[in-house]
C-alpha cells in the first residue's frame, strides 16, 4: 500500500513538475490557427533556398470507416489541411500535428522528438487553433488546442453520439471537453475546419452544416450525456432548403471562418459563401455558387475574399471567385478564373485547396496562387485584369472579368495551398513540395522533394515544416 501510494506520489509530483517547467517559460503562438491569421493569409517569416531533410519523423498509420458499404480504409501520415500549428516556448519551437493514428501529437521542431499525443476517436485531418486564454483559472488551461477528427472509427452517421471535436490543454495534453456534433440534414459529423477566436469566443462551421458560436472556457462546461461539454451560445444553418436534394446532403462545412471588420465569412460545402454579422449574431450575407467548395474564404490586402470553386453540381467549370464583400452579393464578384475540369479521384475539377496571396511590401504586385485538380499552378495579380478576356462564372450563366495572368506550370494534382513568403512561394502537391524564387524573371524553381502531400506547409526561420502521406513529418531546410 505504501509502495502505490509512493508511486502516485512520484506521477503526481513530475506532473506538477512538468506543467511549472513548461508554465515558466514565455510562450508566444507563431501559427496559432490554418494559414496563419483572422485573413487565413499569413504562412511565416524567412523560407530557406534549398528543401534538405534536417529531420523527420513518422507519424504512423490509422485505420477510419468510409461508411457501411464501402467499409475501412487505412490512411498513414497526415493530409488535407494538415497544416502544422508552431509555439515558441522560450528559447524553443514546438510543432501541434493532427496525424491519421487518430493523434494529436505535440513534437519539439527542432528535434523532431515527441513531447505527448492526444488520442482522438479516429483520424484527424484538419488543422486545429490554439487559444490564450488569458484569465485562465489554472496553468493548464492557460493555452488550448480546438481540435477536430473524422466521426470515428467504427462508427456511422447514425451513431448516438459523435464527440467529434475537443479541446485539450496545449501544456499537458489533456482533454478539457469534448462536443457532441449532432445529426442533421448533412451526411457528416466530422470536423475538418479551424475555429476562429474572436476576444474569448468560439466561431466554426462543422461538418453537419451548423455554424457554432462556443463559449470555450471549460469552467463553463457542463455535464451532458455522459461528457463535459462547452456551453452553445449561438447557431446558424449553412445551407437552405432546396441544398439538400440539389447536394444530395453533401452540405458539409470544411473551410475555416475568417474576418473582415464586424463580419465573419464562411464557405460552405452546400454552395454558398456566407457572412455573419458579429453586432446581430446572424447571417445578413449570402453569395450562391452551387458549387461543393471546400476551400476557406481568403481576405486579400483590399479587403476582398478569394474563393476557391470545385467542379461539383455546375453545368461550367470551377476555379476562382474574387468577391468584394462590402457589395450586396448581386454586385460583388471582381474577376473568375475558371480552371479547366480534369477528373482525379472523387474530383471532377477545379479548386479543392485554399488560394494563397502574397503581401504587396514583400513585392510590387497583389499576387494570388492556386493550383488545381488538373495539376496546373497558377498565379495572377489579384488586383489586375486582362482587358481582352470575358468568361463564363461556374454555372456558365453570367461573364465575368478575368485577372491578370502572369505564370502557369504544371506541377501534378494538388489540394494542398500554395504559400508566400516575402520572395519565395512554396508549392506542395500529390508528388512533391516546390520552392519557387519568384523575384527573378521567369519564375525559377530553386529546389523539389518527391513525396506525396495533401497538407499544407508552415514556415518559420528558415525552415519548413509539413506532413506527408506517406507517414512522415518532415523539417526542410538549407
Amino acid at each position: 500500500m505504501k509502495f502505490r501510494f509512493l508511486k502516485i506520489s512520484i506521477a503526481v509530483s513530475s506532473f506538477l513538475l512538468f506543467l511549472f517547467s513548461a508554465s515558466s517559460q514565455e510562450i508566444r503562438l507563431i501559427n496559432s490557427t490554418f494559414l496563419g491569421s483572422e485573413g487565413r493569409n499569413y504562412y511565416g517569416n524567412n523560407a530557406p533556398d534549398q528543401l534538405n531533410v534536417k529531420w523527420k519523423y513518422y507519424l504512423g498509420k490509422g485505420k477510419t470507416t468510409i461508411s457501411r458499404k464501402l467499409g475501412d480504409r487505412e490512411w498513414a501520415g497526415a493530409g488535407w489541411t494538415g497544416q502544422p500549428l508552431l509555439i515558441e516556448e522560450g528559447d524553443s519551437l514546438f510543432i501541434i500535428q493532427g496525424c491519421y493514428d487518430h493523434h494529436l501529437k505535440k513534437l519539439n521542431a527542432e528535434t523532431g522528438k515527441l513531447v505527448w499525443q492526444y488520442k482522438f476517436d479516429d483520424v484527424v485531418k484538419g488543422t486545429g487553433t490554439i487559444w490564450n486564454y488569458k484569465n485562465a483559472p489554472n496553468k493548464e488551461q492557460s493555452f488550448i488546442i480546438f481540435q477536430g477528427s473524422r466521426l470515428g472509427y467504427g462508427k456511422f452517421l447514425d451513431d448516438k453520439h459523435i464527440p467529434s471535436y475537443r479541446a485539450i490543454s496545449y501544456l499537458t495534453g489533456k482533454e478539457l471537453w469534448r462536443l457532441d456534433v449532432r445529426m442533421t440534414d448533412s451526411y457528416s459529423r466530422d470536423v475538418d475546419g479551424s475555429c476562429l477566436m474572436v476576444d474569448d469566443t468560439l466561431y466554426i462551421g462543422l461538418e453537419n452544416g451548423i455554424f457554432s458560436v462556443i463559449d470555450p472556457k471549460p469552467s463553463n462546461a457542463r455535464n451532458k450525456n455522459g461528457m463535459l461539454q462547452p456551453k452553445i451560445i449561438n447557431e446558424a444553418i449553412l445551407y437552405d432548403k432546396k441544398d439538400i436534394t440539389l447536394h444530395k446532403k453533401n452540405l458539409v462545412t470544411e473551410s475555416s471562418p475568417s474576418k473582415i471588420g464586424n463580419h465573419i465569412y464562411i464557405a460552405s460545402g452546400s454552395g454558398h459563401i456566407y457572412g455573419y454579422n458579429l453586432d446581430s449574431d446572424s447571417i445578413d450575407w449570402d453569395f450562391y455558387i452551387g458549387s461543393d467548395i471546400d476551400g476557406s474564404a481568403i481576405v486579400t490586402n483590399d479587403s476582398c475574399l478569394l474563393i476557391s470553386v470545385e467542379k461539383q453540381y455546375i453545368d461550367g467549370e470551377g476555379g476562382v471567385f474574387k468577391l468584394n464583400p462590402k457589395k450586396s452579393p448581386d454586385k460583388c464578384v471582381e474577376w473568375y478564373f475558371p480552371v479547366k475540369g480534369s477528373k482525379i479521384g472523387s474530383w471532377n475539377g477545379g479548386i479543392i485547396g485554399s488560394v494563397g496571396v502574397n503581401k504587396k511590401i514583400d513585392n510590387n504586385q497583389n499576387l494570388a496562387a492556386f493550383i488545381g485538380v488538373n495539376g496546373q499552378l497558377y498565379i495572377v495579380e489579384h488586383d489586375k485584369f486582362n482587358p481582352q478576356k470575358i468568361v463564363f462564372g461556374p454555372n456558365n450563366l453570367k461573364k465575368y472579368k478575368f485577372p491578370k495572368l502572369i505564370y502557369s506550370e504544371f506541377i501534378n494534382a494538388s489540394i494542398s495551398t500554395p504559400i508566400f513568403i516575402k520572395n519565395k512561394l512554396i508549392v506542395a502537391g500529390y508528388n512533391s513540395i516546390r520552392l519557387y524564387d519568384i523575384s527573378s524573371k521567369p519564375i525559377k524553381l530553386l529546389d523539389k522533394f518527391e513525396a506525396e502531400f495533401e497538407s499544407t506547409p508552415i514556415v518559420h526561420n528558415d525552415r519548413v515544416y509539413i506532413a506527408s502521406r506517406n507517414g512522415n513529418f518532415y523539417c526542410f531546410g538549407n
